[in-house]
């Protein structure tokens, strides 16, 4: 017997026999009758109950006994059925555990089935990529041939006329050869000074074919051609100048095609030569106070409006002598940053003054021109200090550069004489003017302008804007922020072979992407001179730098500058956005080297990605592009480029930072202040290198120790980059010491950041009457150093996006006040207009200040403002005068309609001569607006009326007119009437060619439309003629003026790098003197070159050792210059030196080792060393192949170099096979059609016409004729070809190909 709790012990484990986790069985209370131990407790307990039997009782028990017994059974069958089934389970779950490890053993198969066919998915799809790049590739290839196909189809015509007169030729040639046995070869066919006939021993000239039939002489192969030193290819566009950067191996024949690369030689010019502003810094005494007044007051407008005109700002600085004391380190900084220094004394002179004056003209009297007015008179005698600074000043100014104005009479008699001096040297040496007579409203800048780039308009305020945002961040130091790791990263990149994407390179706001890029820039144009870099630097938001077609616009003329073509680029934006690829292509093609675009924040450009879309294009194989990003804002679609991205500041380069900082302001932190700092910067947004930076400026602006400690509590308390600006500006204004001049500051950054690109210093004087010139240079020094604001093209701009977002915040409160001081800059602006002073700054601004308030009445207004809509359009803002006509909501027609009523308004006001000239400008620019937008029957009416005009006002023969008549003529062929047009080029070419002379560039600009205009009417020879004599006339024009840039540019870089070359001997200085020598031997001063050549060379022998690599650059390009002047022994001598220094420290198959060798055995040549030369040749040969391969055009031509000697030595069996294999390299790499393969057939026709071969000779000859007629840059200029390169060479070449020129 027992109770239910004893079927299960407490603790044992029960099993669920319905699938459940078994459990720990636990006592569970289960109620149950009472049995007999029930009855005895119930005898004992309680009292007996009457009429109860011991029989009853004893009944009940049996009765739970049978009960039991029943239950008993029921248990046992139960458990037995139980065990039964927890057999039964347990035979299952073995079942599933061996079924379990059976699926488990599948499943790891079918895993690496998987992982199989996943890496054989990625590898189908980069066969497909691969497969979608070949077939874009052959794309690109099929649309090639079919053009030139299609240039061969339109041209056969010709091509079998001139077929047929060659054949003719060549037929009276033979005829001639067998009546007389010798012809007289023309000079003018030769191709080089090398191919020039000899004279034989009898001293008669060999023909071309030779001349052994006359007289018994043995044919002569003086005649034979040498290619090395023609001006065609890239290894023959070169002079003996050796010389890394981008004058290396310039032909001083093609000195004006390398001037271009001025523009990327480093080192960079200070800021102050290219400031948009001309500073004159006037120093006066109490005595002269009057002069200076009233030139102020007077003629300082004057000057003003002039430098105005001319696209530049004009600007007075003066120190008062009460309170120069006090402003001594700011009187030093505008004194090298000032244009012009003025000095005006009487008889005494202060502490100031003389300082001053010693800073200026006794210290560096070469910095600046120099104005010396001296006031004499009887009463007042020259004081002791007076006469003692004066003759300071004439012992300085050894090369009599200071303009001493010496007066006697009234104040203003010499307030005038101050401006007529400070006229003639702002007009000659500082605007480069020369005399010449200048209209402040109509300058000739445009015109001279236009003239040397045809039809493109051109900003010189953007491209200047470019090179000062490009050489700031060059002047950075760069060298605590580790940025050598992504440098080398970012060549790996561009290194990579092709196709490759665009490259990212991406990071935080301040993270340093602008001074990466920079840096890089630099390194790379002086490690790699063939490279082209096009650049450009994105401002802040809604700035003229972010605005698309303008970026667009500005690298497609800065490519086509290096490629003498700028004609046929559109000036309609969605053209200009359309054809960039396709200009890029052709001109990539022509490009030896490669062509790296950088674009710096990229993603503020408005609508970047529909802009921007060439980007997603295959690029052409030897151009890279580099963009920089903010990883918060850069397109989706970019993000799958390949990706360089700026890590934060380790905590080794934050201290970096924060020391150099402190170093320069002479500041030392405690080693507690730096573990401060140390601890506070280490989050993404606090070790940036803008924020680092910014944080160590601000902490350093409080030099006393309790402020600095204080200083620094306040900065750690800044978490971002934003903070800390406000915190800046916050500490900015508590150190001012009046109210007065804290209101001056808030109005000074709420005018710059209402504005559209900045205000100038002069403009922000005219706006805030209460502000001096002494409190606003300190005041931009302070704002500068905290990174806040920087002078930029003359115009204060915010130097990042974060300073101006704070400055928007803390002052604007967050915008809401922009709309006041808009008004203000809007009235401002509005008082010039109405002024007649219409000047960039008014067309810039006030367009875009009335359109951002939307005021489209006012807009309008404005725009009907003649000036102001010539003014953005000859500056090339096309698409922004669009975009602002838009707005307004006008069409096309109606604009153009507006626009012509507005001008017959302005007519009926013109009566006198210069305002009908005005009024011609005004017509002749609407009419070459509405060309570009495609209204070529309503742009007839305005040019025509401005040819009226000039007619009638000019003479019929004035150069104006020839303009008007080209610009009408361009309309009427975009109209189709080629009739007309021809008409009309006629006349101005007539025109032209009277005016200026056969040679001018006008005229091959009037000769290269009509050329283009007879492509059209498929009249090919016509076209063919005119375009070989416009390009004869523009190489020779831009041989005297240097292409666009022209000698003063070369002079104003020879003039930088003579201030270079002052210092001690270095390496640096060495490689500028012989950089300097080279410029001046393009300038074909050999004796100024011999002179820096030669100092390079003694500097280099002392610094390097005689024997280091540097020397025989210089030997080589000092022998060179010996050579130009004829000394061959000394040119020898220099070159064999050159040789044995390059043999000892270059391996045996150095490129420049082969350039020593063949400029060597030319001169040997030259010489008649022939049995000398032959060996270098055969050296420079083996060094060509190893180098490049033996199927590279550079071996060919060193081949024909060879065979040339060998024919000279009468080794006419050893010359064959080179010229035969040359041939075969030329065809197999440049194309059968290719100049070079023309000028080897030549040489194997000479060659068989002295083996006797005379049918072969005449077959050859026949070919090489016919590739030389049909390729006009034969005649004209390069043959340029992508596939050739060489080792030691960089082609600089000449004028582009023509359309039909085989490529």
């Amino acid at each position: 017997m027992g109770t239910a709790s004893s079927l299960v012990s407490p603790g044992d484990v029960i099993d669920d026999a319905y699938g459940g986790e078994g459990g720990e069985a636990c006592e569970i209370p289960v109620e149950v009758k009472p049995k007999a131990r029930l009855l005895r407790s119930s005898f004992r307990r309680g009292p007996r109950v009457i009429g109860a039997s011991f029989k009853s009782t004893g009944s009940v028990d049996l009765e739970y006994t049978a009960e039991y017994e029943r239950l008993r059974k029921e248990y046992e069958i139960f458990r037995v059925s139980k065990n039964n089934e927890i057999s039964s389970m347990q035979k299952k779950e073995a079942k599933l555990d061996e079924e379990n490890k059976r699926l488990r053993a599948e499943l790891q198969a079918l895993q690496k089935t998987y992982q199989k066919i996943l890496r054989e998915k990625e590898s189908a799809l980069e066969a497909k990529y691969q497969a979608m790049e070949r077939a874009a590739t052959f794309e690109h290839d099929r649309d090639k041939v079919k053009r030139q196909f299609k240039i061969f189809r339109e041209t056969k015509e010709k091509e079998i006329q001139d077929l047929l007169r060659a054949k003719r030729d060549l037929e009276a040639k033979l005829q001639q050869l067998q009546a007389q046995g010798i012809q007289v070869y023309d000079l003018d066919d030769s191709d080089s000074d090398d191919n020039r006939t000899t004279v034989t021993a009898a001293g008669t000239q060999c023909e071309y074919w030779g001349g052994g039939l006359y007289g018994g002489s043995e044919p002569s192969m003086g005649s034979m051609m040498q290619l090395q030193q023609t001006f065609r290819g890239p290894e023959f566009a070169q002079s003996l100048i050796d010389v890394e950067g981008p004058f290396a191996n310039v032909s001083r024949d093609d000195w004006d095609t390398a001037v271009a690369s001025l523009l990327q030689v480093s080192p960079h010019v200070s800021q102050a030569l290219w400031s948009n502003t001309v500073r004159c810094y006037l120093i006066s005494t109490q005595e002269t106070k009057a002069e200076l007044d009233i030139f102020v007051q007077k003629y300082s407008p004057k000057l003003r409006r002039l430098c105005e005109g001319l696209g530049h700002f004009y600007l007075n600085v003066n120190f008062p002598e009460e309170s120069a004391g006090s402003h001594t380190l700011m009187r030093k900084q505008e004194i090298e940053r000032s244009s012009v220094c003025v000095l005006l004394l009487k008889s005494a002179v202060t502490i100031s003054v003389v300082e001053d004056s010693e800073e200026a003209f006794v210290k560096n009297p070469d910095g600046c021109p120099l104005v010396l007015y001296l006031r004499t008179g009887e009463d007042q005698p020259l004081t002791g200090s007076t006469r003692q600074l004066l003759e300071r000043v004439n012992a300085a100014d050894k090369a009599a550069k200071v303009k001493v104005v010496d007066h006697s009479g009234s104040p203003e008699d010499g307030a005038a004489l101050i401006y007529a001096q400070l006229e003639k040297v702002v007009k000659q040496e500082l605007l480069g003017l020369e005399g010449t007579d200048v209209d402040s409203k109509d300058s000739g800048i445009d015109e001279g302008h236009e003239e040397d780039s045809g039809d493109v308009l051109w900003d010189l305020h953007d491209e200047q804007e470019q090179i000062e945002a490009y050489q700031q961040a060059c002047s950075t130091s760069c060298s605590q922020l580790g940025f050598q790791k992504y440098i080398d990263r970012l060549n790996d990149m561009v290194a990579a072979p092709p196709p490759t994407p665009p490259l990212l390179v991406s990071g935080g706001p301040g993270s340093g992407k602008s001074l990466l890029l920079s840096k890089w820039i630099e390194l790379q144009q002086k490690q790699a001179p063939n490279t082209l870099f096009l650049y450009h630097f994105v401002g802040r938001p809604l700035s003229t730098s972010s605005e698309p077609v303008l970026i667009i616009k500005r690298l497609t003329v800065k490519l086509l500058q290096h490629f003498w073509s700028i004609s046929g680029l559109s000036m309609e934006p969605s053209k200009i956005l359309e054809e960039f690829p396709r200009w890029l292509e052709r001109l990539s093609a022509r490009h030896h080297g490669n062509i790296i675009i950088i674009i710096d924040s990229i993603d503020q450009i408005q609508q970047a990605e529909r802009h921007m879309k060439w980007l997603i294009d295959p690029l052409p194989v030897n151009v890279r592009v580099v963009v920089s990003v903010n990883v918060e804002t850069c397109p989706q679609a970019w993000r799958l480029w390949p990706t360089l991205h700026l890590d934060p500041l380790s905590p080794r380069d934050v201290r970096s930072v924060v020391n150099a900082e402190c170093q320069a302001m002479e500041v030392k932190l405690t080693k507690d202040q730096e573990k401060k700092l140390e601890r506070h910067c280490r989050s993404p947004s606090t070790c940036n290198a803008l924020y680092v930076t910014l944080l160590a400026r601000t902490i350093i602006s409080s030099r006393s120790c309790s402020s600095l400690e204080s200083s620094l509590e306040q900065c750690l308390l800044c978490q971002d980059t934003m903070s800390l600006y406000r915190l800046g500006l916050t500490m900015t204004l508590d150190t001012l010491s009046t109210d007065r001049e804290r209101g001056i500051m808030r109005e000074m950054l709420c005018l710059v950041c209402a504005s559209h690109n900045g205000m100038s210093e002069s403009e922000v004087l005219d706006l805030l009457p209460e502000l001096d010139m002494p409190f606003l240079s300190s005041l931009l020094h302070e704002l500068s150093r905290l990174c806040i604001v920087a002078l930029g093209c003359g115009l204060i701009r915010f130097q990042h996006l974060q300073a101006w977002e704070a400055v928007r915040l803390e002052f604007l409160n967050g915008g809401t006040s922009t709309a006041a001081y808009r008004e203000k800059l809007i009235h401002y602006f509005s008082q010039q207009l109405s002024q007649d002073g219409v000047t960039w700054r008014v067309a810039d601004e006030l367009p875009w200040l009335l359109q951002q308030q939307e005021d489209k009445a006012k807009l309008q207004l404005s725009l009907l403002n003649l000036f102001v809509s010539q003014n953005l359009y000859k500056r090339g803002h096309f698409s922004e005068l669009l975009a602002y006509w838009q707005y307004v909501g006008k069409d096309k027609s109606s604009m153009a309609t507006e626009y012509f009523e507005s001008l017959k308004r302005y007519e009926k006001t013109c009566e006198t001569e210069d305002s009908m000239m005005m009024l011609s400008n005004l017509y002749e620019t609407l009419g070459r607006f509405l060309k570009d937008l495609g209204l070529p029957s309503q742009a007839v009416a305005p040019l025509q009326r401005s040819l009226e005009i000039r007619e009638t006002a000019l003479d019929p023969d004035h150069p104006s007119v020839a303009r008007s008549l080209h610009q009408l003529a361009g309309v009427y062929v975009q109209w189709r009437k080629y009739g007309n047009a021809e008409q009309l080029y006629k006349q101005a070419l007539e025109i032209s060619e009277n005016a200026y002379g056969a040679e001018h560039a006008s005229v091959a600009l009037e000769l290269e439309s009509l050329a283009v205009l007879y492509q059209k009417q498929n009249k090919y020879e016509q076209a063919e003629k005119l375009r070989k004599r416009s390009v004869r006339i523009r190489q020779k024009t831009a041989q005297q003026k240097g292409h666009m840039y022209g000698f003063t540019l070369l002079r104003r870089r020879a003039l930088q790098l003579e201030e270079l070359t002052l210092g001690k001997d270095s390496t640096d200085c060495a490689k500028t003197l012989n950089e300097l020598g080279v410029l001046y031997y393009l300038q074909n001063n050999l004796e100024a070159a011999k002179v820096f050549l030669a100092r390079s060379l003694e500097m280099r022998q002392r610094v390097l050792g005689a024997d280091h690599p540097d020397c025989a650059q210089s030997l080589n390009n000092l022998a060179a210059l010996h050579t130009e002047r004829k000394e061959y022994e000394t040119a020898e001598d220099m070159y064999e030196r050159a040789l044995d220094i390059r043999k000892k420290a270059l391996s045996p198959d150095h490129p420049s080792l082969a350039y020593t060798l063949k400029h060597l055995a030319m001169l040997y040549k030259r010489r008649g060393k022939l049995e000398k030369a032959a060996p270098l040749y055969e050296l420079a040969l083996d060094i060509r192949e190893k180098s490049f391969g033996p199927k590279h055009p550079s071996v060919a031509t060193a081949l024909v170099n060879l065979a040339v000697i060998y024919c000279q030595l009468k080794k006419h069996t050893e010359a064959l096979p080179l010229y035969e294999r040359a041939l075969k390299v030329y065809e197999d790499t440049l194309g059968r059609s290719h100049p070079r393969v023309g000028e080897t057939l030549k040489n194997l026709a000479v060659l068989s016409y002295e083996e006797g071969d005379f049918e072969k000779a005449a077959e050859l000859y026949k070919r090489a004729m016919e590739i030389k007629e049909a390729d006009p840059s034969l005649v004209c200029g390069h043959a340029p070809s992508r596939h050739s390169s060489s080792g030691d060479t960089v082609s600089l070449r000449g004028p582009a190909p023509l359309p039909h020129a085989h490529r």
